[in-house]
């Protein structure tokens, strides 16, 4: 669900723990932060030569291209109503008439019934319908009344105006426009910090790849070296080892990453702190919440079961 904003300035997200506050070992750590313990295990006990798919890291990059995507959707609706309410001309209509219900009502239900209302105040009331609550993800997403979504977008000072006035005037019109196209920009900010991360995670996921498919030559050169060659053996023990070090420094920059997020959200509800960006973006969602330390987390099991498996050769000079 895309952040909410409160008085323009303050983004209401859903309530989500963050999973990897605290967190100071890295060997330590990191499988604490994968939802379900259970995958891990699973992991170590799948073949030595498995190629890890990179579900977790992949998942949260088709997670962010939709978010993305519906973010830039709410920026050009917000711009739309923006314009649409710009472009009235509050003296070429007729300024009052009578209160049937409708859309009017149910936007404020404490209106006096009979009284007059704006019919520019309809306009605006059926423009933000047409624009902001016709997204494609509006319904599922947010499921909000007009007055809700209004009060929520563009602050509970401008809703209490325009219900108390029945009219649009002037100052009311340019404090739309304003806080619409204010509204728009925090859109553009957030679809650009999203972009940010999605650039990192192309980058974890070619680092990981790369890490990957070492381990992988690694193992199956293991099965092409003489039982009676344990200085091979126990170079790629080495070779292990020094992979495992490689993915721990790609838990360190990602760890430094979360810490400093491309944007502070303020959530208006609690304080998330720094996490804030990525409790959005991931917490929610079924997976773990930090998919990439969990995809590290995956990785290092897997190179410290082969290099066991290599220790036992070695060992037992199979």
């Amino acid at each position: 669900m895309a952040p909410r904003l409160i008085s323009v300035t303050t983004f209401r997200i859903a309530d989500t723990d963050a999973a990897v506050a605290g967190c100071e070992s890295l060997t330590c750590k990191l499988v604490e932060v994968v939802t379900n313990p259970s995958v891990v295990t699973g992991l170590m006990l799948t073949g030595l030569a498995a190629l890890i798919a990179l579900s977790y890291v992949r998942d949260a990059t088709g997670k962010c291209r939709r978010e993305k995507r519906r973010v830039l959707d709410e920026r050009d609706a917000f711009s739309e109503f923006a314009d649409r309410v710009a472009a009235l001309d509050l003296g070429s209509v007729p300024s009052l008439t009578p209160d049937s219900g409708g859309p009017v009502r149910r936007f404020h239900r404490t209106t006096e019934s009979g009284k007059p209302v704006s019919i520019t105040l309809q306009r605006v009331i059926s423009i933000y319908r047409e624009t902001v609550m016709s997204v494609t993800h509006y319904e599922r997403e947010y499921d909000e009344t007009v007055s809700e979504s209004l009060t929520a977008e563009l602050g509970p000072d401008t809703v209490m105006s325009l219900a108390a006035n029945k009219n649009l005037s002037p100052p009311a019109q340019n404090a739309l426009v304003s806080r619409s196209r204010e509204a728009a920009d925090a859109r553009d900010s957030l679809a650009d910090a999203i972009e940010v991360e999605l650039d990192a995670l192309a980058d974890v996921e070619s680092e990981l790849s790369t890490i990957d498919r070492r381990r992988r030559r690694l193992i199956s050169h293991l099965d092409e070296v003489n039982v009676d060659e344990t200085g091979a053996a126990l170079d790629i023990w080495h070779q292990l080892n020094d992979l495992e070090i490689e993915t721990e420094k790609v838990a360190t920059e990602r760890q430094r990453s979360l810490r400093n997020s491309p944007m502070q959200i303020d959530t208006g509800i609690v304080d998330t702190g720094e996490m804030a960006f990525y409790d959005y973006l991931y917490g929610s969602t079924d997976g773990p919440s930090h998919p990439v330390l969990a995809q590290i987390a995956d990785l290092t099991a897997e190179i410290r079961d082969n290099r066991d498996h290599v220790a036992t050769q070695i060992a037992n000079g199979d």
